[in-house]
């Protein structure tokens, strides 16, 4: 309980201070830098417990890249053609997806699992999810940002895999 009552805090403000720095317009280094410190609460625990076993890498793999179609699937129903991403910003949308997966669908995730079992860690991180995004989406799109993170983190507990979300989400940010 300790451990998540540590990590939630830690992941919002992280995530918040993120956004707050991007609004702000300062150098683009620093929110990447943030961003990537998500992957910073992650530390101590197993590659297990993160989902992060090296079994069937292949089909973890795959899952990604399917759920990053799923996740792609209401845009993809919309789409008119899409400028091609900036270098910064494609770094910047990998390094922070990447971040995101380890905090929200990695450690919190386990420290949900363990104090209330895997109904609180997916209902949980996706809750903690969205609520890391309200600086950065309109509230109407939270909704989605909830169901998306009500995915990844069910895709985690189904597969007891971290990877497939973090490819997915990789290829939901590049491409949004």
């Amino acid at each position: 309980m300790l451990r998540l009552a540590v990590l939630t805090p830690a992941v919002l403000g992280l995530e918040w201070g993120r956004a707050l720095l991007e609004r702000a317009g300062v150098s683009p280094v620093w929110p990447i830098l943030l961003g990537g410190a998500l992957c910073l609460v992650a530390v101590g625990w197993s590659p297990q417990a993160l989902g992060l076993e090296r079994s069937r890498l292949g089909l973890r793999l795959l899952g990604g890249l399917a759920l990053g179609a799923v996740l792609l699937l209401p845009a993809a129903v919309r789409w008119q053609g899409a400028p091609v991403l900036p270098v910064r910003l494609a770094a910047a949308a990998i390094v922070i997806s990447i971040g995101e997966e380890f905090a929200f669908r990695g450690a919190l995730y386990a420290a949900l699992d363990a104090v209330g079992g895997a109904p609180a860690a997916v209902v949980g991180s996706a809750v903690i999810f969205a609520l890391g995004h309200v600086l950065t989406h309109p509230p109407g799109f939270l909704l989605a940002v909830l169901a998306a993170g009500l995915l990844l983190a069910g895709w985690r507990w189904a597969c007891r895999d971290l990877v497939g979300p973090v490819i997915g989400h990789m290829l939901a940010d590049l491409a949004l």
